[in-house]
């Protein structure tokens, strides 16, 4: 099944386009997802990286560990993107970004050891 996925930051400066299937729909639970996201979890939506192009502005991206980016709108801040390094085959866009995110169910879980105690997710995981 084949499908566009359109998605962008809050303010607007920033639109991406994604054609092709979701290679994958993840919560994730490490600290670092939760600092750049502020929230207690992330999901993330992975997109093959020649599936997609940025068609406004600029994705800004900052180096948080060594081979992982993260990416974001300058002019706003919104989270748009977790990425390895550029010979990874795909680039994960944050659920928050993506204009149809009810069609992205997460089906598993990243660092499931780092997940808040107290987060309690319905998905019985």
């Amino acid at each position: 099944m084949s499908e566009q996925i359109d998605g962008g930051c809050l303010c607007g400066a920033v639109r991406f386009v994604a054609s092709g299937t979701p290679t994958d729909v993840a919560w994730c639970h490490c600290q670092s997802c939760r600092r750049h996201s502020g929230a207690p979890v992330s999901v993330f939506v992975a997109i093959r990286r020649d599936a997609f192009e940025v068609t406004k502005g600029e994705i800004t991206k900052f180096n948080s560990s060594p081979g992982r980016w993260r990416g974001f709108c300058a002019r706003c801040g919104s989270t748009l993107t977790c990425e390895g390094v550029s010979s990874s085959a795909e680039v994960h866009f944050h659920i928050g970004s993506i204009d149809n995110a009810e069609q992205f169910a997460p089906t598993r879980h990243i660092f499931p050891e780092e997940r808040l105690p107290w987060l309690h997710l319905s998905d019985n995981s």
